[in-house]
């Protein structure tokens, strides 16, 4: 198995690209989804989160309350912070997914995420990409796909890394300016590339 991170700025077509992997057999690990699956069901996690954030974290019905947070993590400049608790959580799963694919004789595993490259390149991945669109490009796309502001999304946009000093760190850097099939195209080409890859690996 060859264990794959893909990665790219809000609205640069990360969870797009990723999904064609998944139709085509890979196994996809969605790793900002799989943080809010955790923050609702790994009691010791919303134990932290609570003491970190307060009371107002979860709804009364145990649900979380995301305007709290956002506005705790992103306007109070503690992300990291909510980073620093979420993240441990979410590598313990991805660890327990990867060990599981193993078994399922899975060929390609990856792991999508917004901050994969925050701590450098990750040692339990073999290629890294980065999927790359201009600002204006990307922020008209959340802006349509949340039914938000345009503020709301440059503000978010600012809190993320700058893939432009990030790009030599990654095995392939995926232009997405285009339309989604495009993109699709794109991913289709590179998914059968890593399988030879795998092919090759395997035979040696």
């Amino acid at each position: 198995m060859i264990t794959v991170g893909v990665t790219g700025a809000i609205g640069s077509g990360k969870t797009a690209f990723c999904k064609v992997f998944d139709q085509l057999g890979a196994k996809v690990f969605y790793a900002d989804e799989e943080a809010k699956k955790l923050m609702v069901r790994d009691k010791s996690l919303q134990e932290q989160l609570i003491t970190a954030f307060g009371d107002e974290t979860y709804h009364n019905d145990g649900s979380l309350n995301k305007s709290h947070l956002i506005h705790e993590a992103f306007r109070k400049g503690r992300v990291e912070e909510l980073n620093s608790i979420v993240h441990p959580a979410v590598a313990k799963e991805f660890r327990r997914e990867a060990e599981k694919a193993i078994k399922e004789g899975t060929t390609i595993f990856v792991k999508e995420a917004a901050l994969l490259l925050n701590n450098g390149r990750p040692d339990d991945l073999d290629f890294i990409i980065i999927i790359k669109s201009d600002q204006n490009t990307r922020i008209s796309r959340v802006v349509k796909r949340d039914h938000t502001t345009k503020d709301s999304v440059e503000e978010r946009d600012s809190k993320q890394p700058d893939f432009d000093k990030l790009k030599h760190t990654a095995d392939y850097v995926i232009e997405n300016n285009g339309t989604l099939d495009e993109l699709e195209n794109k991913a289709t080409i590179l998914f059968y590339e890593l399988i030879n890859k795998s092919n090759n690996k395997r035979s040696k």
